[in-house]
């Protein structure tokens, strides 16, 4: 099987050239340019020796886990990953040779990779003293609850183009018709087919003279006017309304934990800044941006250095990876398709969004 270099190590080197200030963004990174003293390693404790220094058993697992992180769960056979963690070795032996990690450039890009790495630590011995406990989450899963809690309304509706078209089907209903097979027959949204069913909703999810109609009505009983929006003139008919019933604590209380890390971080953060003594020498008035000239247009979303680094480093990853899986018949996982959102969500959106 044909050697190559994982694109971890191809995607550090790519942003170490491109933005010094992120020089350091993960532990490889780090352990590969870094000068600073690291753990002895015993041979016992060893998976390989390259020019006398041993490749821990710590560090091959952590790539491990740090490439199944950034393929998105893809896994490398061991012996590839062995071979990455050679050729970074020797790549630090070669610079330490020439003597790169005495230029000041290289000096400050492992000091930055230092305290990045230091303040990752700091925050997550901090989460770790502090954890975030089943009663803060019971707490802030009352408080979401409580600002959630109202009504939500199942309905009917028929759209129409003409105010005209929208009474004579008003008239229609009021000798008896029937909404459903009205709906069917005339309504020009998407929910016609279904009858204009719109199942159960939320005020907030219909544009507000929609939404005002349906609160207005009692259940069982259709607008005796029809209801102008800018998709056009609506027959409402409101069938049921009921009492939100939020989902159950267990059945959500992770996801409330990342929110209230954050919050426990940001008033450590707060503590830090107010005990600390801090002097900005430095202007922070930001420059004007230069209007755009006539012939060029206004840039909308700039892609940063870094970005454009990732990019390539992930096209190349990709040819790669194609590469071998042609000269050893390797095996991809083929990724499973998107479930498309429902039919009922599509409708609400484009009906009354």
């Amino acid at each position: 099987m044909k050697k190559k270099i994982i694109p971890l190590l191809l995607a550090s080197s790519a942003l170490i050239v491109a933005c010094d200030q992120q020089a350091a963004t993960n532990n490889s990174t780090a352990s590969s340019t870094s000068a600073v003293a690291t753990p002895s390693v015993k041979k016992e404790d060893a998976v390989a020796v390259v020019n006398g220094t041993y490749i821990s058993k710590s560090s091959l697992a952590t790539l491990a886990e740090e490439i199944a992180g950034r393929s998105h769960g893809q896994k490398f056979p061991k012996a590839q990953l062995l071979e990455e963690l050679i050729q970074r070795e020797l790549l630090v032996q070669d610079a330490k040779q020439k003597k790169l990690d005495q230029s000041p450039e290289i000096a400050e890009r492992i000091s930055m990779a230092t305290r990045s790495l230091l303040s990752q630590a700091a925050l997550q011995n901090y989460l770790k003293s502090n954890a975030v406990t089943d009663e803060e989450m019971k707490a802030e899963y009352d408080k979401e609850v409580t600002k959630s809690s109202g009504m939500e309304y199942k309905a009917r509706h028929i759209l129409v183009k003409e105010e005209a078209e929208a009474k004579k089907l008003i008239a229609e209903l009021t000798k008896g018709a029937k909404f459903e097979e009205l709906a069917k027959k005339h309504s020009t949204g998407p929910s016609g087919p279904q009858g204009g069913d719109l199942g159960w909703f939320v005020e907030g999810q219909m544009v507000e003279e929609f939404s005002k109609a349906v609160v207005a009505l009692a259940d069982s009983k259709f607008t005796t006017e029809p209801v102008k929006t800018q998709f056009g003139w609506h027959v409402i008919l409101r069938e049921e309304a009921r009492e939100q019933t939020p989902p159950p604590f267990e059945a959500i209380k992770e996801q409330l934990r990342p929110a209230l890390q954050q919050q426990k971080v940001q008033q450590m953060l707060e503590v830090l800044r107010k005990q600390a003594k801090v002097e900005i020498l430095v202007s922070l008035e930001e420059p004007k941006a230069e209007a755009p000239k006539a012939e060029e247009p206004a840039v909308v979303a700039p892609v940063s250095i870094e970005d454009k680094a990732v990019e390539a480093v992930e096209k190349q990853a990709k040819e790669m990876d194609a590469a071998e899986a042609a000269d050893v018949g390797e095996k991809t996982e083929t990724p499973k398709a998107e479930v498309p959102v429902e039919k009922a969500s599509e409708e609400k959106t484009a009906e009354t969004k």
